[in-house]
């Protein structure tokens, strides 16, 4: 079995870290750059960053912003937000990103995805789902969470991976910054539905969360941000915690 990771988030807004609840109610949360350097430190297994006001905004991610980071870090580093070109995608990883994450260019053009895919190699194309429970379903959204899709979640996890995506993020918007838990029902279905690995976030607020998000979840990486952020749990306490109710945990 794959060890699990744990992965800090930097939404990023006007070049600063974020934080919001729901994806709304945002506040600063520092210096990306020093931020990635202090996750990098500790242990963190990969970053991700995501440029969460690209696609709303209508331009593209922050490419001196991604450089700085990608030469500050020695782990695996993920790039979203804004991108929905083979030529996007160059240009951020020509900037020192690893891989590279799609939302609301894949629902779009899911075409987009198998290009990707080809160009690339799966082992660098991320593709995020925000996911709300709308009317005892859950509906893929797009646009930073702001736009409901005709998706259904479940079926368009099948999908990415038919179509060569290399890994899922999967985002509950119902329990993003609220500290309850992860979506653990939502997480394990999309986890049995797609053989690829799943990216567990929203809702980290405790360490048994994420022996929660691992077990019952069957995640493959747990994601969490302001619980990083504002050092309410450190990363090498919590690795130490997971390792010790028996999750195989990277060094």
């Amino acid at each position: 079995m794959l060890t699990k990771r744990i992965i800090p988030c930097l939404d990023i807004k006007d070049g600063r870290t974020v934080k919001g609840t729901n994806f709304v109610n945002l506040r600063d949360a520092g210096d990306p750059v020093a931020l990635a350097a202090v996750y990098a430190e500790q242990g963190a297994d990969e970053l991700v960053f995501l440029d969460i006001t690209a696609t709303v905004d209508e331009r593209k991610t922050l490419i001196e912003l991604v450089r700085n980071v990608a030469h500050t870090i020695n782990i695996p580093f993920t790039v979203g937000g804004g991108i929905s070109s083979i030529a996007d995608v160059s240009a951020l990883l020509n900037a020192g990103a690893d891989k590279i994450s799609i939302n609301s260019s894949a629902v779009r053009n899911p075409d987009l995805i198998n290009e990707l895919a080809l160009e690339f190699g799966s082992q660098c194309i991320v593709v995020a789902i925000d996911t709300r429970y709308v009317a005892g379903e859950h509906i893929v959204h797009t646009h930073g969470g702001r736009r409901p899709t005709e998706l259904r979640t479940i079926a368009w996890a099948r999908e990415l991976e038919n179509r060569g995506a290399g890994e899922i993020l999967l985002t509950s918007m119902d329990t993003d910054g609220t500290k309850a838990g992860f979506a653990l029902e939502l997480t394990a279905q999309v986890s049995g539905a797609a053989n690829i690995p799943v990216i567990a976030s929203g809702g980290a607020g405790s360490m048994d969360h994420f022996v929660d998000v691992f077990t019952t979840g069957k995640a493959d990486a747990g994601l969490a941000a302001s619980i990083f952020h504002f050092k309410e749990i450190g990363i090498p306490d919590l690795k130490n915690y997971l390792r010790s109710k028996g999750i195989d945990m990277r060094i």
